[in-house]
C-alpha cells in the first residue's frame, strides 16, 4: 500500500495540490485524471520521489518495492537491454552486481565466501536464477524479438526503447507500479497485452494516460484531481464520467423527487456492476460497484468544451471518388500506391496504415495541399470540406491574439461572434487575448477546432485530433463526432474515438487498400483482415 499524507505543492502563490490524503491499496489500479496542467505527471514523480513536495509525507508499506516507467528514453543508452530489464528490481541487481565482483576477486577469502553465500540467499530467495528468462519473456511478449535482447539500448529505434523500459518497469513483480502514459507509442496488439498483464496484476497500480479505452480495461478506481485536491471514485474512466454527468443532470433537475435520483442512480450502478462482470477484472469490479452507494457519486466540477459541427448544406449522392491515387516519398519508395475507393453518404472513415506518414501524406493530397504522383480523385460538388491537420505550426506563425487569429477566417467579423466560437472551446475572459504564437500544443488544437466550427463544412477530415488534449476534450470532440449525420475522414490512436465513430475502417499500405465495412474492433480481430494486412505488408520496411 502506499499512502500521502497532508500532500502539498505551491509554485509561489500558484497552489497544485493543497492538504491531498489518499490511500492506494493492493489489488487495485488507480487511473489518475485531471485537466491539462492539473499535476498528473508532477503527483506520480512525487509519489515516487522524484520530486518533492511542499509539505506532507509519501510512505509505503515496510519491505514492499516501487516500480517507475522511465521518462527518459536515453538513460540507457549505453547497456545491454537484457540487463536493463533486470535493472527494473534494483535489489535484484545490485545483489547480482555484487555477487559477480567478489566471484572475480583475484585474492578471494574467507570473509568473501561468506558474504558471497548471503548474497546467494538472498539471490535465491528473489528466484534470481530465473531473472533472465523472466526478462527475457517480457520483453518477447512487448515485441522485442530475441536477437535484439544482447543488443545496446541506443542500437533500438524509438518505438523498441519504449517497449524495454516498459518491460523494466514491469518486471520483478513490484509492489507498486507508476505508469505514466504507458500507451505511447505501443501498437494495438501491445496496448491489449499490457491490458491482460494489468488486469491479472495482484499489487498497487497508478497509471496516468489519455487513452480511455486503456482506462477502461485496467482501472477499478479513477483518482481526480481538481481544485487542489485529489478524491477517489470506484469504477473505470466510463463509469466516472457517465456518473458525474447523471448527478450533474439531477443537480439541475429541482423537480425530480429525491427518491427517484436515488433510483436512477442505483439502476446506472447496477447497469454498469452487470457489464464489469464481462472484464477481465470481473470479480474485483463487480464486488467494488456493488458496495458502492449512491451517496459516494458526485457531480464533476469538469468543464467540457462545446464542440458542434454544423453543415451549411446537405451533400449529394456523390461525396468522394478517388481511382488509383499513389504517392512516394523523398527517397522513391511508395507511402500509398493504388488507392481506389468511393464514399457513400454518410460514410465515417477510420483510416489506418503501419506509416504514419503515409496517412498525413493521403489526407494532405485530398484536400489539395499536395499532389499524388499518380491517380486522381473527384469531391462531389456539394461537398464542402474542412480539414484539422496533425502538425499545425503553420498556423500559429504570427502575433495575433486569438480574436484577430481566428476573424482571419471568419466571413463575419464580429467580436462577439468570433468570443463565441473561442469560448465554445473554453478561451473566456482575458485568454482570448492570447498571443497565438505562444500557446500549448492543446490550446493549438482547441483554436483549430473552432475554426473548423466555423467553417460549417459537411465532410471533416481529421489527422490525430486528439493529440494534445485533455481527457474532457477529447470526450467532448468523440461525442460530437458520435452526433455528425454528415461525412469525416479520420485517423487517432485513441482506441474508444475509432470504435466509437467509424462505420467504416480503410487502410491504405505501400501495395494497395484493404476497405471493410466493420467497426474498428471487428477489423483489429477479424482474422481474414489480419491475413490481409501481412499479404499487405509483405517484403515492405517500415519506417523507425
Amino acid at each position: 500500500m502506499i499512502s500521502v499524507a497532508n500532500l502539498s505543492l505551491r509554485y509561489g502563490k500558484r497552489i497544485l495540490f493543497e492538504d491531498v490524503n489518499v490511500k492506494f491499496s493492493p489489488g487495485n489500479c488507480y487511473g489518475v485524471i485531471g485537466a491539462n496542467g492539473a499535476g498528473k505527471t508532477t503527483f506520480l514523480k512525487i509519489l515516487s520521489g522524484e520530486n518533492d513536495a511542499t509539505t506532507g509525507v509519501v510512505s509505503m508499506s515496510p519491505g514492499e518495492r516501487m516500480s517507475v516507467l522511465k521518462q527518459n528514453h536515453h538513460e540507457f543508452d549505453e547497456l545491454p537491454v537484457l540487463q536493463t530489464v533486470i535493472m527494473g528490481n534494483k535489489k535484484l541487481w545490485e545483489i547480482m552486481v555484487e555477487k559477480d565482483a567478489i566471484y572475480l576477486k583475484p585474492d578471494f577469502n574467507d570473509e568473501d565466501g561468506h558474504r558471497a553465500a548471503d548474497l546467494e540467499g538472498h539471490f535465491a530467495d528473489m528466484e534470481g536464477w530465473n531473472a533472465e528468462s523472466d526478462a527475457a519473456n517480457l520483453l518477447s511478449d512487448l515485441g522485442i524479438k530475441e536477437h535484439q535482447h544482447q543488443m545496446l539500448i541506443k542500437e533500438l529505434n524509438g518505438k523498441e526503447k519504449v517497449r524495454v523500459l516498459l518491460a523494466q518497469a514491469l518486471f520483478g513483480n513490484p509492489d507498486v507500479l507508476l505508469l505514466d502514459e504507458p500507451t505511447n507509442d505501443l501498437d494495438v496488439d501491445t496496448i491489449k497485452w499490457l491490458e491482460n498483464f494489468l488486469a491479472d496484476f495482484q499489487n498497487t497500480v497508478i497509471v496516468v494516460s489519455h487513452d480511455r479505452h486503456f482506462l477502461d480495461a485496467v482501472c477499478t478506481h479513477i483518482a481526480d484531481i481538481d481544485f487542489a485536491k485529489i478524491q477517489l471514485y470506484t469504477g473505470n474512466y466510463t463509469f466516472w464520467y457517465e456518473s458525474s454527468q447523471l448527478a450533474l443532470r439531477q443537480r439541475s433537475d429541482q423537480n425530480k423527487k429525491v427518491e427517484d435520483k436515488r433510483k436512477e442512480l442505483q439502476d446506472f450502478i447496477e447497469r454498469f456492476s452487470a457489464n464489469a462482470s464481462k472484464s477481465r477484472q470481473a470479480t474485483s469490479r463487480k464486488k467494488l460497484l456493488e458496495k458502492l452507494v449512491v451517496d459516494d457519486i458526485k457531480a464533476s466540477t469538469r468543464k467540457y468544451p462545446g464542440i458542434i459541427f454544423k453543415a451549411d448544406r446537405e451533400a449529394g449522392d456523390q461525396i468522394i471518388r478517388v481511382d488509383g491515387l499513389s504517392k512516394k516519398n523523398r527517397d522513391g519508395q511508395f507511402l500509398f500506391r493504388d488507392i481506389s475507393f468511393a464514399l457513400d453518404k454518410g460514410d465515417k472513415v477510420a483510416v489506418l496504415s503501419r506509416d504514419h506518414m503515409a496517412i498525413s501524406s493521403f489526407f494532405e493530397v485530398l484536400v489539395g495541399i499536395d499532389k499524388p504522383d499518380a491517380g486522381e480523385f473527384l469531391w462531389g460538388q456539394t461537398i464542402t470540406t474542412s480539414y484539422l491537420p496533425n502538425e499545425n505550426s503553420s498556423y500559429f506563425g504570427g502575433d495575433n491574439n486569438l480574436i484577430d487569429w481566428l476573424r482571419q477566417y471568419s466571413a463575419e467579423k464580429d467580436e462577439t461572434y468570433i468570443r463565441g466560437f473561442l469560448g465554445k472551446m473554453l478561451f473566456s475572459g482575458d485568454e482570448v487575448f492570447k498571443k497565438s504564437n505562444v500557446l500549448s500544443g492543446g490550446e493549438k488544437v482547441r483554436c483549430m477546432v473552432s475554426k473548423m466550427m466555423l467553417t460549417n463544412a459537411n465532410c471533416l477530415i481529421l489527422d490525430e485530433p486528439t493529440n494534445h488534449l485533455d481527457l474532457e476534450t477529447i470526450t467532448a470532440f468523440n461525442n460530437a463526432l458520435i452526433d455528425w449525420k454528415h461525412n469525416a475522414i479520420f485517423t487517432s490512436h485513441d482506441h474508444t474515438f475509432m470504435q466509437s465513430i467509424a462505420n467504416r475502417i480503410i487502410e491504405i499500405t505501400p501495395n494497395g487498400v484493404i476497405d471493410k465495412r466493420m467497426t474498428y474492433d471487428d477489423f483489429i480481430e477479424d482474422e481474414r483482415v489480419k491475413e490481409q494486412r501481412e499479404i499487405m505488408y509483405k517484403g515492405v520496411a517500415m519506417p523507425v
